[in-house]
């Protein structure tokens, strides 16, 4: 028997295995970008009937994809990387993809293959029975659901990041790095000024009202007419498209394929155009990511929150303004010509300034809005740990929302049941839009300051100035800093809530007559 030794001249270099681990990473970003197309077609195509043979799909894919990125080889590779002069000495491109590929795997290598085709499977037969729960605002069709998915949230928390709070461990899949306690903190500071500001905009004499909202806006010029502000913000048509959903969301299924989603309402304006702007908010962001590194963390998101800071910033930062709607103000009523013959640019605008408590939270106002992510943090912290069940979640949530709120939900689909998340298994996501927000607000108040015509060039229908502030310091990062260091970098601030505070004022109070 004779054994071959590999001398180290013949050990591949730490270039070549470089080169290898990207590549391997590039080919399980192909396998996921089709487990992300079988998501988008089952919430927009998909027969009614098709939901059971899907989940088998889902989960066999999702399986393929955890094989991928947990191969053996790959962590043999990343472990000599890891330890090598690359990660030391190499571009930062370079050694930050080493360190959060590493990183990734770890995580990925910690749960059994059983559950992560257990949890696919258990996700898609959710969201096909929160659907139906939904529109027959029956909950016994959901509880069982999701007392199953929240088992196995817990189970995964425990494998992925055991040494942590298990809903640490869940928000770090979005908000990588963070912690409940400190955005507890925040969130407490913030709530108590938001309140104050609801309060004294409910309360003014000289409130703006909606009524020009709720006007006839036929679908099909909807249609036409969204389209033309998602293109005129600078989604790119060529690269993704749009489509029609229960509840609006954006999907990426590869560099050139972003797909936006919204829903209708021919009785109510904002439904669809707010929920476009917000879609193609993310999708700006997803064209925006370096292409060369797709599929790697130089061409990845930061986080969930600094995603939702872009789309909330053009939803509500840009698409809220007076400069905003002097451009969009002629082709709305062109659009719309008997609800918006005889309508001004300003009075539509102030009609988008309403405050007001409601039900449903994507239709919230941008004051209130925040208060019902809050409320959802809250709950499902509680539900991880133990200290709220499932079965009690309908009367928990209708108990706070009517201490939030002033109004306690006439049903359970208008109430716990109106959000998918928890039935998508996306738990710890909430608490991202609340923190989209603070970013989006300090980012958009340092492009003021980059930018000092920024809103005359928005209102002359140039936003190509905004938005590529926003590739260069945002976008063309990629996933190489956590969400606070990345806008301390692009703001020269540390991330505060005071901004969000002083941004949501400035607009509000004077829309309410309060100066």
């Amino acid at each position: 028997m004779s054994v071959t030794l590999r001398s180290q001249a013949d050990r591949p270099s730490p270039e070549e295995t470089f080169s290898a681990a990207c590549g391997h990473g590039r080919q399980a970003a192909v396998l996921a970008a089709v487990e992300s197309l079988l998501g988008w077609d089952e919430r927009t195509m998909m027969p009614a009937r098709a939901g059971g043979y899907r989940a088998e799909q889902v989960a066999a894919l999702a399986a393929l994809v955890h094989r991928q990125r947990t191969a053996p080889e790959q962590g043999e590779r990343l472990a000599r990387l890891a330890d090598g002069p690359l990660v030391r000495t190499g571009p930062e491109e370079v050694a930050g993809t080493i360190r959060l590929l590493k990183r990734d795997f770890d995580k990925q290598a910690r749960l059994p293959p059983r559950l992560v085709e257990e949890m696919a499977k258990t996700c898609v037969e959710a969201q096909q029975a929160w659907a139906v729960a939904r529109a027959e605002s029956s909950w016994p069709k959901l509880r069982p659901w999701l007392e199953r998915i929240f088992a196995l949230k817990r189970e995964q928390a425990a494998c992925q990041l055991p040494d942590r709070d298990p809903y640490d461990a869940l928000m770090d899949d979005y908000e990588p790095g963070s912690r409940w306690q400190d955005v507890a903190a925040r969130f407490d500071r913030l709530r108590g000024q938001i309140v104050t500001l609801v309060q004294e905009c409910v309360g003014a004499r000289d409130r703006p009202e909606d009524g020009l909202l709720r006007l006839n806006y036929p679908i099909d010029a909807q249609q036409r007419f969204v389209r033309e502000v998602a293109a005129g913000i600078g989604f790119d048509f060529d690269r993704g498209r749009l489509d029609t959903t229960d509840h609006p969301f954006c999907s990426t299924a590869g560099p050139d394929d972003c797909r936006i989603t919204t829903r209708w309402d021919e009785r109510f304006l904002p439904t669809a155009l707010f929920g476009v702007l917000h879609e193609a908010g993310h999708g700006l962001y997803e064209q925006g990511l370096p292409r060369e590194w797709y599929g790697l963390p130089p061409g990845e998101a930061a986080s969930l929150g600094i995603h939702e800071s872009q789309s909330r910033l053009w939803e509500n930062m840009v698409g809220r303004s007076h400069a905003f709607w002097q451009w969009c103000f002629p082709l709305a009523q062109r659009a719309f010509p008997e609800a918006l013959g005889g309508a001004t640019a300003d009075a539509l605008q102030r009609a988008l300034m309403t405050v007001s408590p409601s039900l449903i939270r994507v239709e919230a106002d941008e004051v209130t809005y925040n208060l019902h992510v809050m409320m959802r943090f809250d709950l499902e912290r509680e539900l991880v740990h133990g200290t709220l069940e499932v079965a009690d979640l309908p009367a928990a949530w209708n108990d706070r929302f009517e201490r939030d709120f002033g109004i306690r939900p006439p049903n359970d689909a208008e109430g716990v049941m109106q959000d998918i998340h928890w039935s998508a298994g996306l738990v710890g996501y909430f608490p991202t839009y609340t923190l989209g927000n603070m970013f989006a607000a300090q980012l958009m108040a340092a492009a003021e300051r980059a930018i000092p015509d920024l809103h005359r060039q928005i209102a002359a229908g140039r936003c190509s100035g905004l938005l590529e502030w926003m590739r260069d310091h945002v976008h063309r990062r990629g996933r190489l800093l956590e969400s606070e260091a990345l806008v301390e970098e692009a703001t020269g601030e540390k991330v505060s809530e005071r901004w969000l505070v002083e941004s949501l004022r400035s607009r509000y109070r004077p829309a309410h007559g309060l100066g």
